[in-house]
């Protein structure tokens, strides 16, 4: 189990992160603009909950990376711009009528994922940390094109039981009807400091899949929900 999260997570991207870190510790901190603007870098594991059989990824374990920038509107509140970009692997059960996450053996479609959302943020400073409660719309922009390796005359059958390029275009149909991309987003975090200039932050995030309200979903109850656990950086509150 613990190997298979490690492979999952791409502990690399992690790494990267931190270069960045060390990177923006060397740019100079503006605090004037920093009263009311402000941004921060976050990298982050996405947990997809599903329960589709053997041949579907049961749990898929998806490595993110992405961005806030946040307008202060009071002391303790800002509002924030939140992208998270991800990627994996699907393919579609025509016997059931909706998209997978997959092992790679069995893919079809590759789907790029930008998570955008816009959120309040409420502070509540403890000494020189701080406790963050969030939440707003935001929705999953997903670019599906067909999985990369699929170019055989073998993958294109005209059976959409088997054909990668069907297989693709129904998943990208599913996600874009029915509004199976709204998804807000509530979570909390707390900020800590690590030098004078920057802060880290542990955050915990869930997105909800409120289109199953109005959707009629044949999929199983648990997919659609989306839980996130990570950590960002940003310059610390003057």
């Amino acid at each position: 189990m613990l190997l298979r999260f490690f492979r999952r997570t791409a502990s690399g991207s992690i790494f990267s992160i931190f270069l960045l870190f060390i990177l923006f510790s060397m740019i100079p901190v503006n605090a004037a603009a920093d009263d009311f603007f402000g941004w921060a870098l976050h990298g982050s594991i996405f947990y997809f909950p599903a329960k589709n059989g053997v041949d579907s990824d049961p749990s898929p374990i998806i490595p993110s990376g992405g961005f806030s920038l946040s307008l202060r509107l009071a002391r303790l509140l800002k509002l924030e711009f939140n992208e998270d970009i991800y990627f994996t692997n699907y393919e579609y059960n025509s016997a059931l009528g909706y998209p997978m996450a997959c092992n790679p053996e069995n893919r079809s479609a590759f789907v790029l994922g930008f998570v955008t959302g816009i959120n309040l943020t409420l502070y509540v400073p403890v000494g020189d940390c701080a406790f963050r409660f969030f939440g707003g719309p935001a929705a999953d922009f997903r670019v599906v094109t067909l999985a990369i390796g699929l170019n055989h005359p073998s993958d294109f059958t005209g059976d959409i039981e088997t054909d990668a390029q069907l297989q693709t275009d129904a998943i990208r149909t599913y996600f874009w009807e029915k509004g199976r991309w709204f998804m807000p987003m509530m979570g909390m975090g707390f900020d800590f400091p690590i030098n004078e200039k920057f802060q880290i932050g542990l955050d915990l995030r869930t997105w909800f899949p409120v289109y199953r309200i109005w959707a009629d979903d044949p999929s199983p109850a648990i997919d659609g929900w989306r839980f996130g656990a990570g950590l960002r950086i940003t310059a610390r509150n003057p």
